[in-house]
């Protein structure tokens, strides 16, 4: 049986009944799956937005921080007349720097991908294999790493990205818009229905 938690914010205040997830039933499933829909609702896009201002600070050698230039790049892309998601994703292309570096665009990625279209995942899923091409060979690489994927329907859409939205947006003189300004459109794209729901209990 469900019990009775201490004060939270939670749709129910109930618990599942088990210890070991083998011992739930449909119905403590059903609480998990209520209480994660209702959190994402009221706070994940202030999660994503939180983490973002996190990266203010180290320059790692950039003429800017990481924050800046992600706002930089929404910026950008907004003034340009890209979609709302693509400005969402310009905003978060980088999200993953702190905590995988190395693989930073697989990890912004697969946080965008439940709302954006294949597009948009693909594009910023391989960004930084494109952004090789203004550094590889500088450090003994391949600056035409990318084209592995050359023959891929979306390759100039995500050279475009990388020419147009993330190489140049190291600017410490640009005017870049506040995070504050971009609320709206993430609220939309991260409160839009999951591309992947987890299961579907109907």
């Amino acid at each position: 049986m469900t019990g009775c938690t201490h004060l939270q914010d939670s749709v129910s205040m109930e618990t599942v009944s088990f210890v070991d997830m083998a011992d739930g039933t449909r119905e403590d499933y059903e609480l998990i799956f209520a209480e994660v829909a209702a959190h994402r609702a009221r706070h994940l896009a202030d999660q994503v937005m939180g983490t973002l201002r996190s990266m203010r600070g180290p320059t790692f050698g950039y003429r800017i921080d990481r924050y800046r230039h992600s706002l930089q790049s929404a910026t950008r892309t907004l003034r340009n007349g890209e979609p709302d998601e693509m400005v969402v994703a310009a905003l978060f292309h980088d999200i993953a720097d702190p905590v995988a570096p190395e693989n930073h665009s697989a990890v912004a990625a697969e946080i965008l991908k439940p709302y954006v279209d294949e597009r948009t995942h693909w594009i910023i899923r391989h960004h930084g294999l494109f952004q090789g091409y203004y550094y590889f060979h500088h450090l003994g690489g391949d600056r035409d790493a990318r084209d592995v994927v050359r023959e891929h329907r979306w390759f100039d859409d995500c050279a475009a990205f990388c020419a147009e939205y993330d190489q140049n947006c190291f600017d410490p003189d640009y005017d870049d818009m506040a995070l504050e300004e971009f609320d709206p459109l993430v609220r939309e794209v991260f409160g839009r229905y999951t591309r992947f729901p987890m299961v579907d209990l109907a």
